[in-house]
C-alpha cells in the first residue's frame, strides 16, 4: 500500500500508511501493524460500535454512536484496510 488512508472522527484524525496506524486528537497514537491487535465491535441495538487496539503496554478503546460511524463512512474501510495490513504482517502479534 503507498496511498496514505484518512478518516475523520469528532475531534479525532484517523491515518493509516500501510504500516502505521496514527490517531491523532486529546491524546495521540502510533500504532504498527506487526504489534496490534485490532477488534470492532457492535453495532449494538442502538448502533453503537467499539474499536478496540491491543498493542504491548497499552489497550485503547474508543466508543461510536452510531451516528458518528454514519458520518465517517471512511473509517470503516481505513479500519479494514489496517485489518488486512495486520492479517499479512510476518512475525508475532498479540492475541
Amino acid at each position: 500500500m503507498n496511498d496514505e488512508i484518512t478518516a475523520t472522527v469528532g475531534h479525532q484524525v484517523y491515518s493509516f500508511d500501510g504500516r502505521i496506524l496514527e490517531i491523532f486528537g486529546n491524546y495521540p497514537k502510533r500504532f504498527h501493524i506487526r504489534h496490534m491487535h485490532l477488534r470492532i465491535t457492535g453495532p449494538d441495538r442502538k448502533g453503537k460500535r467499539t474499536v478496540e487496539i491491543d498493542a504491548p503496554g497499552t489497550h485503547s478503546t474508543w466508543h461510536y454512536t452510531a451516528a458518528e460511524w454514519e458520518q465517517a463512512p471512511g473509517l470503516a474501510a481505513l479500519l479494514a484496510a489496517v485489518q488486512a495490513g495486520i492479517d499479512s504482517a510476518p512475525g508475532q502479534r498479540p492475541g
